[in-house]
């Protein structure tokens, strides 16, 4: 496991799980459901990377839910180092990702792309250019 594993809260963890699977060629590792059906934990692997996921338990929080959709955005990128970054974000945005930047070629030697999920998230795609 690395020492840093990003964990999110969605509104329909089983919905992104899939969309993951679909946009990025996620595996699910395990699945851990909650009595209500609810996803009270998820591990996906997105090549040597992992993602943990959940649905969200505002009960459990204060009453106060915490999606990107309840919070107005995600105030993190969840980034993706990629052989080929236009194909990544096409791929991404063919699954139903909104398009936030397409890809260009910038400044510091990547060409790089953004795209959010329709579970609020944002991801970013990049690829060194070769010179």
């Amino acid at each position: 496991m690395r020492a840093i594993v990003p964990h999110i809260m969605t509104n329909n963890a089983a919905g992104a799980i899939e969309f993951y699977k679909k946009a990025f060629g996620a595996e699910e590792v395990r699945r851990v459901p909650h009595q209500d059906g609810r996803v009270m934990f998820a591990e996906v692997r997105v090549g040597d990377a992992q993602l943990f996921l959940c649905d969200d338990f505002p009960e459990y929080c204060g009453g106060k839910a915490r999606t990107p959709q309840a919070l107005g955005g995600t105030p993190m990128v969840l980034h993706m180092d990629v052989s080929d970054c236009d194909a990544a974000f096409n791929r991404a945005v063919g699954a139903g990702a909104t398009p936030k930047m397409p890809p260009a070629d910038m400044f510091w030697g990547d060409r790089y792309a953004q795209a959010t999920d329709p579970f609020g998230f944002d991801w970013s795609f990049a690829t060194p250019v070769k010179k």
